[in-house]
């Protein structure tokens, strides 16, 4: 007796599966300039890695007789790969099928592939494209889409889970709305295709529907909104840029919270001395100069990978290499609002500081920082709350800090920049005091500066005066800082202090969990 028969059953299905992602409508995918969910996953991995679980879930179609005629695949196609050379569980929506709205069978694989990761702690993979939900619902029973109210969301729990345990990358490859855009943004990096992808909550139809507004799906939801909106980390020019952020992200990281990242060989020296760090800095305060230009000095070359330029720009937020150790890097860009935190940099670094303290990224800081945003919009936008939430996430990181003043570090902002315990080194260039020279001076001495024969004379002269009590040295003088260097030194006392926080960062290990916040 043979089970043969049953066999050549089983591969007809695959073949079925396979050629329904073929043919026509990946040609109309390679018109739109997108690619198949199985070309993505074949150029996204290691070559031959990709086994696929759950290949010959669907809807099969019988003639009378009850022979198998065709097969509709459930639209998502999930497994386990190699990523340069580590395991990743990856899933990817099957735009080719049902414009990739989640049928049964595809809703119970991403949950799969979430649980999966989770149980194997290794990195989590999405690449989204589709409009997630019918109305229908996913059975295609009237009057049953959305959920059942007995219980929380299996899907919903699953990605808060692997949030908190592994890394989670996702890519919004096309049209990516409701549900996959909230799986978009369950992630601790987001990539969308700068020319091809959308992200909306609801799509034009429902927005000109509820809201009477027509608009198109790029102006809605395209990469120029969602660049500057913090939805997305990074820009990808196409799908391979996007499979090449993706890999890199996911290089700075540990498989999981219960082990530390992996150290890279590098080929810089830690005593590499760069002239030009001595000069970078303007004499003149009012003159801005280049911050991530000192970051590609100081850190292993080419090493520096920038998150959410776009957002909150009067902050850098970036992983780095430092002696092939991976650490968060946060900085001032002196170019933006002088370098002040606003509302969006504040959840920017909440954000960015979580997740290196979540996966054991000890974390440096160049600091440049002139105190909260002021002003009507700064208030609206609510910028001491969440400036508050950003100092609380600082304080509540447990992985060591390396601070370097820069420059300014002014008010309640300048303590963003360094968590608890942190080694602190300032620059010559360094000031630092309640508020900026000129603001403060303009505040406390209004009336002896227009009382003055010469008003604008004597507001120079007091600006000096401040200005010298601002300077770091008699801060050092009193153990204010714990050093002063050359800023040629840099790299070197970074490469120093990250030798003798290893025995720390060894046991810095397991999942993070944080207090009440403003």
């Amino acid at each position: 007796m043979s089970w043969k028969k049953e066999v050549e059953e089983l591969e007809r299905r695959r073949e079925l599966a396979r050629e329904q992602g073929g043919g026509e409508a990946v040609a109309k995918q390679h018109e739109r300039g997108r690619l198949s969910v199985r070309e993505r996953i074949a150029l996204l991995v290691d070559e031959d890695s990709f086994q696929e679980h759950g290949g010959i879930a669907g809807v099969p179609q019988h003639d009378a007789e009850g022979r198998l005629t065709g097969f509709t695949p459930a639209n998502v196609v999930m497994g386990v790969a190699k990523l340069d050379g580590r395991p990743v569980a990856i899933g990817g929506d099957d735009f080719t099928v049902q414009g990739g709205a989640y049928t049964e069978g595809s809703v119970r694989k991403g949950l799969y592939i979430d649980q999966l990761a989770i149980r194997r702690r290794i990195p989590l993979v999405r690449l989204l494209e589709g409009g997630g939900a019918s109305i229908k619902g996913v059975s295609g029973t009237k009057g049953r889409s959305g959920y059942d109210f007995t219980a929380p969301s299996l899907l919903n729990i699953a990605c808060m889970e692997a949030l908190s345990s592994v890394p989670v990358a996702c890519a919004a490859l096309g049209p990516v709305a409701g549900f996959p855009a909230a799986r978009l943004v369950a992630s601790h990096f987001a990539v969308m295709t700068r020319e091809t992808a959308q992200i909306v909550t609801g799509g034009p139809a429902l927005v000109e529907r509820a809201l009477g507004i027509k608009i198109s799906k790029d102006e809605l939801g395209g990469a120029e909104v969602h660049s500057k909106s913090g939805v997305v980390d990074n820009l990808a020019a196409d799908e391979a840029d996007a499979w090449r952020k993706v890999r890199s992200f996911l290089s700075y990281l540990p498989p999981n919270v219960w082990q530390r990242p992996p150290r890279s060989e590098s080929d810089d020296p830690i005593d590499r001395r760069e002239e030009a760090l001595l000069h970078i800095v303007p004499r003149n305060r009012r003159r801005a100069y280049k911050m991530r230009r000192i970051l590609e000095l100081v850190f292993d070359r080419g090493s520096c990978f920038e998150l959410t330029p776009f957002f909150g720009r009067s902050q850098i937020t970036s992983l780095a290499r430092l002696n092939g150790h991976s650490v968060g890097v946060i900085a001032n860009d002196c170019f933006q609002s002088s370098g002040s935190m606003t509302a969006d940099s504040a959840r920017k670094i909440r954000r960015f500081v979580e997740l290196c303290d979540n996966f054991h990224l000890p974390l440096v800081s160049f600091v440049d920082e002139p105190g909260f945003m002021i002003g009507p919009d700064a208030e609206q936008a609510a910028t001491i709350r969440h400036g508050m939430e950003a100092l609380f996430a600082v304080q509540q990181t447990s992985v060591p800090w390396f601070a370097v003043i820069v420059r300014k570090a002014f008010g309640v902002a300048a303590g963003v920049h360094l968590g608890q315990n942190a080694s602190v080194v300032a620059w010559p260039s360094a000031e630092a005091g309640s508020m900026p020279v000129e603001s403060g001076v303009a505040l406390a001495y209004r009336r002896e500066i227009e009382a003055a024969p010469d008003p604008e004379a004597r507001r120079r002269e007091l600006e000096d005066e401040i200005a010298a009590a601002q300077s770091v040295f008699p801060r050092a003088e009193a153990f204010g800082v714990h050093d002063v260097i050359d800023p040629r030194e840099t790299r070197v006392r970074l490469a120093q202090w990250i030798d003798e926080i290893q025995s720390q960062l060894a046991l810095h290990t397991g999942p993070r969990s944080y207090t009440l916040r403003p």
